[in-house]
């Protein structure tokens, strides 16, 4: 390993966002810290802030990690039918969750303190994920403005979430896991209902 001196800002950064997942995949949010991200790798947390700003900056960032992991996930979602993309998303972003539980947790464990303003990047990249549910949305209705689809987005996202959460804490209450199945209908019953609003 290359002595402290010879890593560069951007290397200590990429360092220390790594070992930050390493410790987040085997233990959970609660014990990420700066000591210990920065003892993973040979540093002293004080090193750290050379290239964070503070605790919140490095969660901010590991988010936006995780953010671009779950857009790629979503992104291998092939049906040419809206609907069916829809489905697909819903399946894709279930599964992200249960193969990255603890990084998928901290996107919504993480508070960012009144004070502080959440980075632009990041809000941009929560967007470019929603942007991807309102388009096939706005596909299959075209008579909808872009805030009805936004929040249409939005409500499904927090459906298909919920049923995530509730996967991830063994609180769905059946002796199979269903939760594949109940975002299929969800999502299926949300987009007829819609559709008979347009034909009546």
């Amino acid at each position: 390993m290359a002595r402290r001196n010879e890593h560069s800002r951007e290397e200590l950064r990429e360092m220390a966002l790594a070992a930050a997942e390493t410790l987040l995949d085997q233990q959970g949010s609660e014990a990420l810290s700066t000591r210990k991200i920065a003892s993973a790798i040979g540093y002293s947390a004080g090193s750290l802030y050379q290239v964070f700003k503070n605790y919140d900056d490095l969660c901010w960032q590991l988010n936006q990690r995780t953010l671009a992991m779950l857009l790629v996930a979503l992104e291998q979602a092939v049906a040419s039918a809206p609907d069916q993309a829809l489905q697909q998303y819903g399946q894709q972003y279930l599964a992200f969750a249960a193969q990255w539980p603890q990084r998928w947790s901290l996107l919504f464990e993480h508070r960012t303190p009144l004070d502080l303003e959440t980075p632009e990047t990041l809000e941009q990249a929560i967007a470019q994920l929603f942007g991807k549910i309102e388009q096939p949305l706005s596909q299959l209705f075209t008579d909808r403005s872009a805030e009805q689809i936004s929040e249409a987005a939005r409500t499904l996202w927090a459906g298909v979430h919920g049923i995530a959460v509730l996967r991830a804490h063994n609180k769905l209450f059946q002796v199979q896991d269903g939760a594949d199945a109940m975002a299929s209908t969800l999502l299926e019953r949300y987009i007829l209902g819609w559709q008979q609003e347009i034909s009546a």
